[in-house]
């Protein structure tokens, strides 16, 4: 069974990227254009670019000066601007940001991406099949690293929805959501380790988030201004509270406390900018960086701000969580001397372009079965870049504010979406949250971005045609599941490993580009005393796209390898793609068994040999956090407390060694009482495997329907698996339960 992908940690020496010059990968349109002049600033490259991408959190379309701000000075940002490109129909893929930031880092508008709405509970998590732009440049030999806020999955390491798991090599900041919103955070994460702040111990407010996240990322530059690096800064400003230590040069002002403080996020933003710039030339790599500044939606209302006062939203009407202009409209500006043109771009640019762009400025192969468009033509002056047949909003969204209720005429709570083709813009809410509710059911609004800017004057009774085309492509963008072409090496590996018996593992690079790749090479990796025999060919001379090469080896651990041990295998798959050397991994875990159950025992108190698990600890652990390891946790359905059972979260899977001593597996699963006070709209399916073969498949579960009970002859069974995966593309609210799970074995003879 495949545990998580990850992408090589390869310095750019290792690929040869630092000999690589851009133009020479040009002309097979897999890096960045071939020089050229445009503007009043002349393009010259000379070897494939750094990439630093600055994400504002709440940053609205009117807050930065050099989109016409008047309260709030931001003069590094606006001489970027000046001297660089300014977008101005740039668009968060999202009014709210876990969806968008999703989209930004996954180039899937939020009608096919994994996260497509705030948390509401427990956050939404990425999968082993989103392909990052991190994990696309870092196959390049990019150096790649995250600093700020996360915002996916379990607070945890070691799982697929971590920074680590999904490219970027180095990771400072906040994983959880809710975890973000404090500025004087008790803990912040590096890499899967909380590491304590010692100044903000007891509630105290000695060291602010953004001055230590300020310091990683020059810290960051620092040690790889010698080698091709992307660095991804999410800061949390101006998020909501408006905590800073000081208001600086609004101080004297005769606002509120909030708006002070508001403004002084923007200007800390704007200065945190500059720091970064400055030290790009400080280290002399500025004339070979290219810097991407952008918002993740339009401007907030929360803690008492009022963003009237700042005109925050420009000439655009709405706000965050609106899918009005104001909402998702953002500020874009691209900087690099020498390899950005200065002037102005109306191309409609949402930040799904930014995977395929970054892919392109690096040499990088990036999806095919991505929704973004690559804008590095245009950001080097040469020829425009493609354009988007339309864009596509998605929007299902709990929390209110008054202002933004206020702009969708008190429907921020219902499901909406929104597209924009050429000048005509769509909005519609559905009064009910069922998508599949029949389009005219929802309630339209129509405009002409050209002749009305602010969204005023509702067209849909004049051009119903219009209406009804532009619905008609909402309904097309949307997915329920989005599928995802293989990308890069899989692992596939079984749970158990017995020692001194064989076992067969397989691995696949699959060439998920549109571009022919050449010498595709598999290899496995095993610990010390492993033996490792191939059983099928490991290379071949060419990969189509769409195509894979698969290997398979047989594997043999030592006959005295420890029992109940966790062992790593890595596969190793490289190719000659246009634009350069790639290399990408994929490790899996295998476990040296403990011994099977000699009595009849709940699971809660056997060993697991593997644990993938999207909500909270797993059984021998700490029960969710709350409870002593080994008790299991109490399960309530129906106000029916179980003194014994096991909560995961979508998706999770469990595994217990039986060793063909078990007899029968009894349990009780669904969506339990804790899961249901969180939200009516949890769904999952729940499955139990023997040996990697189904024994039983529940239907829907659902709070309202109950638990399912389980009750299977485990005969035989080496390997005990228990799968819940989601059912309704709503993973925030999929906790769901094993109560009394426990297996009988049979009597020795």
């Amino acid at each position: 069974m495949s545990s998580r992908r990850r992408f090589i940690a390869g310095s750019a020496a290792t690929l040869g990227l630092g000999a690589l010059p851009v133009t020479a990968v040009a002309a097979d349109a897999q890096a960045a254009p071939a020089p050229t002049t445009a503007g009043t600033g002349s393009v010259v490259e000379t070897r494939p670019p750094n990439l630093v991408v600055v994400l504002a959190d709440d940053l609205g379309y009117g807050e930065l000066g050099a989109y016409g701000q008047k309260l709030i000075t931001t003069p590094r940002l606006d001489g970027l601007a000046a001297e660089g490109l300014r977008f101005t129909d740039a668009y968060s893929t999202a009014a709210v940001c876990a969806p968008s930031r999703c989209s930004l880092l996954t180039g899937l508008h939020t009608g096919h991406a994994t996260v497509r709405a705030n948390p509401s509970g427990a956050q939404g998590s990425l999968t082993a099949a989103d392909t990052t732009f991190a994990q696309v440049l870092r196959a390049r030999g990019y150096r790649t690293g995250v600093i700020g806020k996360w915002g996916f999955g379990p607070e945890s390491a070691g799982q697929d929805s971590h920074p680590n798991a999904r490219g970027f090599e180095e990771f400072h900041g906040y994983i959880d959501h809710g975890h973000a919103h404090q500025y004087y955070p008790a803990y912040l994460w590096h890499n899967g380790v909380k590491e304590p702040i010692a100044a903000n111990a007891g509630g105290a407010k000695g060291a602010y988030a953004p001055d230590l996240l300020r310091q990683r990322a020059l810290d960051f530059l620092d040690r790889h201004a010698a080698e091709p690096f992307l660095l991804l800064l999410t800061p949390t400003v101006p998020h909501a509270p408006s905590d800073i230590p000081d208001h600086g040069a609004y101080a004297s002002r005769t606002w509120k406390a909030a708006d002070k403080g508001h403004a002084a996020q923007v200007s800390l933003f704007d200065a945190l900018v500059g720091d970064v710039v400055d030290r790009l030339s400080a280290l002399g790599v500025a004339d070979d960086t290219i810097v991407l500044v952008t918002s993740d939606n339009g401007p907030h209302e929360e803690g008492g701000v009022n963003p009237d006062l700042f005109d925050s939203n420009g000439p655009l009407r709405g706000y965050k969580r609106n899918l009005y202009e104001g909402g998702v409209r953002v500020p874009l500006v691209a900087w690099g001397p020498g390899r950005v043109r200065t002037g102005t771009s109306d191309r409609p640019t949402p930040l799904t372009d930014l995977l395929p762009t970054l892919a392109e400025l690096g040499g990088a192969p990036a999806p095919s079965d991505v929704d973004g468009l690559s804008v590095a033509p245009l950001l080097a002056g040469g020829t425009e870049a493609a354009l988007h047949d339309h864009l596509y909003w998605f929007r299902d969204e709990r929390g209110v504010t008054s202002r933004a209720d206020a702009q969708d005429r008190q429907r921020a709570t219902w499901l909406a979406e929104a597209l924009r083709k050429d000048r005509w813009k769509a909005v519609r809410f559905a009064p009910v949250r069922d998508h599949d509710l029949p389009d005219d059911q929802w309630q339209v609004e129509l405009y002409d971005l050209a002749t009305d800017l602010g969204e005023s004057s509702d067209l849909a009774s004049r051009h119903p045609a219009r209406a009804a085309e532009l619905v008609a492509l909402m309904r097309s963008s949307w997915q329920d599941a989005y599928p995802r072409a293989a990308f890069g090496t899989t692992l596939t590996v079984p749970s158990l490993a017995v020692p001194g018996q064989a076992f067969t593992v397989t691995a696949a690079l699959a060439n998920g580009s549109s571009r022919l790749w050449n010498s595709a090479a598999l290899a496995l990796r095993a610990p010390a005393g492993w033996t490792v025999q191939a059983i099928t060919p490991t290379t071949a001379g060419q990969l189509a796209p769409g195509a894979a090469l698969t290997v398979g080896w047989q594997v043999t651990p030592p006959a005295g390898a420890l029992a109940s041990t966790p062992w790593n295998l890595t596969a190793e798959g490289t190719a000659l793609a246009p634009g350069g050397p790639v290399r990408y991994e994929d490790a899996g875990l295998v476990t040296t068994p403990p011994s099977e159950p000699t009595r009849d025992s709940y699971l809660s108190d056997l060993t697991w040999i593997h644990a993938v698990n999207g909500w909270g600890p797993v059984e021998r652990d700490t029960s969710n956090g709350k409870n002593a390891g080994g008790d299991g946790t109490p399960i309530a359905f129906g106000g029916t407390t179980y003194a014994k059972g096991l909560g995961v979260h979508a998706y999770s899977d469990v595994a217990f060694h039986l060793g063909g001593a078990g007899h029968r597996f009894t349990a009780q699963v669904g969506i339990d009482d804790f899961s249901a006070r969180q939200s009516s709209v949890g769904a999952t399916r729940a499955t139990v495997y023997g040996d990697d073969r189904v024994l039983f498949t529940t239907p829907v579960l659902t709070a309202a329907g109950g638990p399912v009970p389980v009750d299977i002859d485990v005969r035989g069974v080496r390997v005990l698996r228990l799968e819940v995966a989601d059912a309704n593309a709503k993973t925030s609210f999929d906790h769901t339960s094993w109560a009394l799970a426990r297996v009988t074995v049979l009597p020795r003879t």
